[in-house]
């Protein structure tokens, strides 16, 4: 498949940055909220393979943009490992069954494929709406961040049950990441053998560990998932997210992966001084520059572009995913900013 943005995450000759948003099949489209109210809830959305490929779609039929990807979750493996995953309005994501104990993790299965199908359906509906038209990305969440819900039960602002662990108990903590990691491996394996064009770690939550236990106990991980892809499978390019995680570009770097996505707290010509052309850069417009009005985001779309020193190697994103409020109108802005101001 000829694509700028499969090109450029490869370092190879592009006509213009391609650009993909986080977050892009969401909330900010009327057409998506439709849809999520006909399926009921967001993961009834989610498991039904139709339903996840139309709202995959919706972007792509509104904006001219380089990449789908699919639409899911990134905690669908606890839900299949059993945690029993669901939704509050306005409290994000939660489990009826959170981790507790060592005997908790002791238990857990890391062959969890055969009830994540519905993930894999989706892939290949998408996959042949999409008829070679983009390359499709597909995504799991890092062990780390994955581990920090499970054993918190939801989200957190201090981490207090998996840093306890960590501290008092790191052998256990190591245990449930490697079994996720397994976990994550087979599953990105499987969204490549449906389709999937890209694979993306996303790492939500490395940024609140310190530099020793963000390599021990994250970046760890992601590399050996990343070994265990590569092994099988070398032609798959696979980016790695760590939100706040632009202290840590040349260990990331190291893990082999094929691009790094920074968010809006380091800029991209920091980025590329520090890890060079060795990998593709993926990022890192500040998500509130959405709200702006359109003369401000195509300056602020113009200021990262001048920073990228290269021909190649630059996926234009947000620092992380579109919020719910953002007018459509300005992704249209933004899209048509990124193509202008960057052709070749």
């Amino acid at each position: 498949m000829q694509s700028d943005y499969l090109n450029a995450l490869l370092k190879k000759p592009v006509s213009r940055t391609p650009i993909w948003v986080m977050r892009q099949a969401g909330r900010y489209l009327p057409e998506y909220r439709a849809v999520r109210k006909r399926a009921g809830d967001f993961m009834s959305l989610c498991k039904n393979p139709e339903l996840a490929c139309e709202v995959t779609m919706q972007p792509l039929e509104r904006f001219d943009l380089d990449a789908a990807i699919l639409f899911s979750d990134i905690l669908t493996i606890p839900d299949a490992m059993g945690l029993g995953l669901y939704f509050s309005e306005g409290e994000g994501p939660k489990f009826t069954n959170p981790l507790r104990s060592a005997a908790d993790i002791e238990k857990l299965p890391t062959d969890v494929n055969n009830d994540l199908s519905y993930v894999f359906d989706a892939v290949g509906a998408i996959k042949t709406a999409l008829d070679k038209r983009l390359p499709l990305i597909g995504f799991s969440g890092s062990p780390w961040t994955l581990a920090t819900y499970m054993l918190e039960g939801g989200s957190s602002k201090t981490f207090s049950n998996t840093k306890k662990m960590l501290l008092n108990e790191p052998q256990t903590l190591h245990l449930l990441l490697d079994k996720l990691a397994l976990s994550v491996a087979a599953y990105l394996r499987q969204q490549v053998l449906s389709g999937a064009d890209s694979l993306m770690i996303f790492d939500t939550w490395g940024g609140v560990l310190s530099k020793q236990n963000y390599l021990d106990f994250s970046l760890n991980y992601m590399a050996k998932i990343v070994k265990i892809l590569k092994a099988e499978q070398a032609q798959i390019p696979i980016t790695l997210f760590s939100k706040n995680g632009g202290k840590h570009l040349p260990q990331i770097a190291d893990t082999l992966c094929d691009g790094v996505g920074i968010d809006w707290t380091i800029e991209l010509s920091e980025a590329q001084a520090q890890i060079g052309d060795r990998l593709a850069i993926q990022g890192n417009l500040d998500p509130a520059v959405m709200y702006a009005k359109p003369p401000i985001i195509e300056a602020e779309v113009k200021k990262i572009l001048s920073q990228f020193t290269g021909k190649t190697g630059h996926i234009f994103n947000l620092g992380h995913g579109i919020n719910p409020d953002v007018p459509p109108e300005n992704m249209q802005v933004l899209v048509e900013a990124v193509h202008k101001f960057s052709l070749k």
